[in-house]
This record gives structure tokens, sequence and C-alpha cells, in this order.
């Protein structure tokens, strides 16, 4: 699988099978994945991979964490007004998934049982937190990104499947407490990583994308 075939294949997947990942295979991957750039070479990112009984065990937390309505976010995962297109394009998201279920607009309760699949990671057998020092600035969440994209590849070409998620943040005291991430770093994301359940309807989805010319402006060429 070469790069382009491997941006192409990747999808946000939403429904794992049981299968364990093996540590060899993602310890491999986040070594290769050591060389992705970043501004003066700062490499700002951290990350704790999490599987079996100590998985399950924050997960269990997350959850009575969320039965007792704690809420502990430590940023917006949007801007409080997002205008189009920006707003049209979430929208268009959350139509393209809840469709693809078969879930209507007035069904609020599975609509509501769906985006609680996000505090079990999509029952992925591993999950990797990433976290980064709290005075870090936009250039070294960038960079952040820039990593944590170069991890997704990697896996699509060892053959994993892999979704990242935003949606951890809005547990991020929780989890950075039970994985013993320092104070003075914010969880920016996980990963839930594993192998793709090819029955479940959920993984069929495929997310549009804007066209080009919407995002890229072309000038001297």
């Amino acid at each position: 699988m070469n790069v382009s075939e491997a941006v192409a294949a990747r999808r946000s997947v939403r429904a794992f099978l049981p299968t364990p990942v093996a540590r060899n295979i993602v310890e491999k991957i986040l070594d290769q994945a050591r060389f992705s750039p970043s501004g003066g070479n700062v490499q700002p990112w951290n990350a704790v991979v999490v599987a079996g009984e100590p998985l399950q065990q924050l997960l269990r937390k997350v959850a009575d964490g969320i039965a007792a309505g704690r809420t502990d976010s430590e940023y917006a995962s949007y801007p409080d007004a997002l205008p189009d297109p920006w707003m049209a394009r979430r929208r268009q998201n959350a139509a393209e998934l809840y469709g693809t279920l078969g879930i209507g607009r007035e069904n609020r309760e599975a609509r509501h049982a769906q985006t609680a699949r996000n505090w079990i990671g999509f029952d992925a057998p591993c999950i990797m937190f990433c976290h980064i020092p709290r005075f870090m600035g936009v250039a070294q969440w960038a960079d952040l990104g820039i990593w944590l994209q170069t991890v997704m590849l990697l896996m699509e070409e060892a053959g994993l499947s892999t979704c990242a998620q935003g949606a951890w943040s809005h547990g991020g005291v929780t989890v950075r407490e039970a994985l013993g991430i320092a104070d003075d770093h914010v969880l920016a994301c996980g990963l839930a990583i594993g192998y793709a359940d090819p029955d479940a309807i959920v993984n069929r989805l495929r997310t549009s994308r804007a066209p080009l010319e919407e995002t890229v402006r072309f000038l001297g060429m």
C-alpha cells in the first residue's frame, strides 16, 4: 500500500472487532511516526496506549463520571458560534452518519445512544490517549495533528483501523487522573485502534468532502 492508497482507504471506523491488537505492531508504528515533522523539531506530542483490563477500568471510571453528571472538558471542541460553511459541513457529517444508521432526526434516544459509544471507544480493543503540555501554542497543536495523521496512515498500511476522537476531551480530567498524566498537560484526543467489523453498517459510511476549489486557491501557477 502506497501513501495515496492509505489516504484513500483511511476512514473513521465506529465499530471494531474484539480481536486484540499486538503491542509490537503499535510500537513499530509509533516508532516510525517519530519522524513526523514539527516546528523547530519540538515534537510536542505525548501519548498513553491502553488496552486489556487497564482500558476496561478506565472506561468504567468514565462511565461512572458520566452517570454522576461530571463534565470536565478542558477546551471547547468547536467555537460557540460556528458559521457556515463550517457549520453546514458539520450538519452534513451528522446527517450522513445517522442516515447510514437509519436514525431519523426525531429519534433522539438513538442519536444519544450512538453518541454514547464514544465513551467506549466504539468497542475498540485499544485506545491511544494523546496529550500535550498545557503551555504549548497553536503551532504545537498543529504539530500534534501532523503526528496523529502520520500514525493513522501507518496503521492503515498495517491493516489496522482507527477513529480519532476529539470527544474524549470532554472527559479530559477523568482520563488524565486515571492514566497518571501530569496536571500541566491537556488531553487532546483519543485514537480508537483495532480491526474494523466488516458487518457493521456504520462502517459503510464514507463522509463527503468539500470540493478543492472551496478550500484552496492557486496563484502564479
